[in-house]
């Protein structure tokens, strides 16, 4: 935190605000998650098939009990050494951390790190084939996390009836950093679920909207762009208040915007569809904010603008060598600097190949 000069002068503490330090303290998931833990560990230690040496588990309890008790005094969140507000996605990870990053111990920061590796393997496991041809339908995406982690989401699904449909998703989690992450895996899993038993894809968004406004916190939502391709060349689109998408076809590019509410804003948003067709070398392209916001040295951003004409600059271009010019012409734009945020680019290409083939 920063202080005024005249604070400074007195050598003043600044403390976090009232504001701030409520809404950490007073937050519903971190004070369930406690509790939760709680019941759990009071659960094992009164087992009887407990073997083990019972006084780790009474270490972890303890902590837990401290952790409420500082919610309960409002001192939860605040970092013992320099009493600023601890990052908020260190808490959702972890509520029983009590130091912020700027006063970790070495040791705790080269665990830190290990655990950040490990959720980037992870996280990057879970994304689909970068190149993938289901039926009609060519896509090829490219997933850049400015930092080790990302909260961009992107998937592929192709139904296990071989119906020849393939689902895509690209969106992007409000915030950064570990937490932003969290709720992406939690997207993963959810549109992996929902997508084999849930059929029309306005269901499948207003489903997925409701279990993700049910578990997550207030001001915790989503962005993205949903579609289903057929094998005649049609797309079934709707988003969640993401940016629009581009449709390249030969007469120039589209904008086909966003038919609903971003994703975890409120339980009973309804997402309509609209449905395109696409002829053979039409392109569809979806993307994240890192792209159309991504700056020049002027502070101009590169926009939806930049991208379209990129993009229709090039109708027919494969999907990998359409996505490598446009990701060339933003590299020149913003001068080679190093992006503030994540980059996600994906081509969704009608072409005249049937059958199934991956990975090509």
């Amino acid at each position: 935190m920063q202080e005024t000069d005249s604070e400074a002068a007195r050598g003043a503490r600044v403390y976090p605000s009232k504001e701030t330090t409520m809404s950490v303290t007073t937050d519903p998931y971190l004070r369930e998650q406690l509790e939760k833990r709680r019941e759990e560990l009071t659960a094992a230690m009164a087992s009887p098939s407990l073997e083990a040496d019972v006084a780790p588990f009474q270490r972890l309890l303890a902590e837990v009990d401290s952790a409420l008790e500082r919610m309960n005094e409002g001192t939860f969140g605040i970092c013992e050494e320099c009493h600023d507000t601890i990052e908020k996605d260190r808490l959702i990870a972890d509520p029983l951390v009590r130091l912020c990053l700027d006063h970790l111990t070495n040791e705790g920061r080269r665990a830190l790190e290990r655990d950040l590796e490990l959720a980037a393997q992870i996280q990057r496991g879970l994304l689909p084939q970068a190149d993938m041809q289901a039926g009609a339908w060519r896509v090829h995406y490219k997933y850049s996390p400015a930092g080790l982690v990302s909260g961009d989401y992107c998937d592929l699904i192709l139904p296990k009836n071989g119906d020849g449909h393939v689902i895509f998703l690209l969106g992007d989690v409000a915030g950064k950093g570990v937490a932003a992450s969290l709720l992406m895996t939690h997207l993963h899993a959810m549109f992996r679920s929902l997508s084999g038993v849930v059929g029309d894809l306005h269901s499948l968004l207003e489903v997925a909207n409701r279990v993700f406004c049910e578990s997550t916190i207030a001001g915790q939502y989503a962005t993205l762009v949903c579609g289903r391709a057929d094998r005649q060349g049609e797309i079934e689109l709707a988003g969640a208040g993401h940016f629009p998408a581009l449709l390249v076809a030969k007469d120039g590019v589209r904008q086909i915007r966003s038919t609903g509410l971003p994703l975890g804003m409120f339980s009973t948003s309804r997402y309509p569809t609209q449905r395109i067709r696409l002829e053979p070398g039409d392109s569809l392209l979806l993307y994240t904010d890192g792209i159309s916001e991504a700056c020049n040295a002027a502070g101009i951003e590169y926009g939806v603008e930049g991208l379209a004409r990129a993009a229709g600059e090039r109708h027919g271009w494969t999907p990998q060598d359409l996505m490598e010019a446009c990701l060339r012409d933003l590299h020149e734009f913003s001068a080679g600097a190093k992006p503030k945020d994540d980059q996600t680019l994906m081509v969704v290409q009608r072409v005249d190949s049937p059958g199934l083939r991956l990975g090509e």
